[in-house]
């Protein structure tokens, strides 16, 4: 069997790696639990939006008569505040009717959208446009400038309007950044949630592999059984 003094080293590494790693270990275990027991549906707030009901539009100007300068490679049509609205390349909005390109929205038209997408029973508290964010916001990585629309609710619901090209993006409550901050802690990636391939994740992935496998050879030169084996 293994010697005493070499016992007693591993029976060390194997407690203060089991106290480093412990509060990690902890935190894997409870977002696993909360990300099997949650909907994910309802993370993504579709409890609070409605289907919306496309709106049938004519009198359109044809594509050859928008003064644009540029050729068309992507168009799409889109209705803003009950007008039509050509989005092109992905750059400009052009009113499908007057031809005239829109900058950008107005809080107005953030509103509306927001009403055509929302469940009707929210009241509006606030608006805001917002032109930059940071690394830990939960609009991050999406279109700016953008309206913010809170909501007078006990889930603090948030709606993002893309100002630029009038586009609902997100809808952001509580239990959605109880989910982005657990998901963050599960993956260890503390700047974008997403990336599985952190030297910190990989870090104590491995550290946890010694302590699992410590624990075993404590198990293996500690039992009494194994002992008795091995003295015959």
């Amino acid at each position: 069997m293994v010697k005493r003094k070499t016992a007693v080293v591993i029976r060390k590494a194997h407690r203060y790696l089991g106290i480093f790693l412990g509060i990690q270990f902890l935190m894997w275990t409870i977002s696993g639990l909360y990300f099997s027991w949650t909907d994910i549906d309802e993370i993504h707030g579709d409890q609070f939006k409605k289907e919306v009901t496309p709106i049938a539009h004519n009198n359109l100007l044809r594509l050859d008569a928008i003064s644009y300068g540029y050729s068309i490679s992507s168009l799409e049509l889109r209705t803003i505040a009950d007008e039509p609205y050509y989005w092109v390349n992905d750059s400009v909005l052009i009113n499908a009717r007057s031809g005239m390109i829109k900058s950008e929205i107005s809080n107005e038209e953030a509103l509306k959208v927001a009403s055509a997408h929302m469940i009707e029973n929210l009241e509006v508290a606030s608006i805001e446009l917002i032109t930059e964010v940071g690394k830990h916001h939960e609009y991050r990585g999406r279109s700016l400038p953008a309206y913010v629309i809170s909501y007078d609710h006990p889930e603090n619901i948030k709606a993002y309007i893309s100002a630029v090209d009038g586009s609902f993006q997100k809808v952001r409550h509580q239990s959605w950044r109880w989910f982005d901050f657990l998901w963050m802690t599960h993956t260890m990636d503390y700047e974008g949630r997403d990336d599985f391939n952190t030297i910190v994740l990989r870090a104590f992935s491995l550290l946890g592999l010694i302590t699992v496998l410590s624990g075993f050879v404590l198990w293996y030169i500690s039992s009494p059984t194994l002992r008795k084996i091995f003295k015959r």
